[in-house]
């Protein structure tokens, strides 16, 4: 089943929201910087995202640090970038 299309002038800047029916991606945000509008997805459908919690175990804490590793210079590009969406509301 198609996911939904996207309506951009819908949608309210920088509030991600969950996407249950794309075949792809969990979450989609209309990122708003500097005047510039872009709708981003992000969030693979099926990964296990590690948000920090009270009493996890070393294995999670490793886990979300390498992804803040693998993907940092990609969060670094700030709010228009995917990588730092999914490093807000999923890890």
């Amino acid at each position: 089943m198609p996911a939904k299309p996207v309506k951009k002038a819908e949608m309210k800047c920088n509030v991600a929201r969950r996407t249950p029916d794309h075949p792809k991606k969990t979450h989609v945000v209309k990122a708003c910087e500097g005047g510039k509008e872009k709708v981003i997805r992000f969030g693979e459908k099926g990964a296990e995202p590690k948000p920090p919690r009270k009493g996890e175990s070393e294995a999670d804490k490793k886990k979300r640090a390498s992804f803040y590793a693998r993907h940092a210079k990609n969060i670094a590009k700030g709010k228009m970038s995917a990588a730092w969406w999914a490093a807000k509301e999923r890890w």
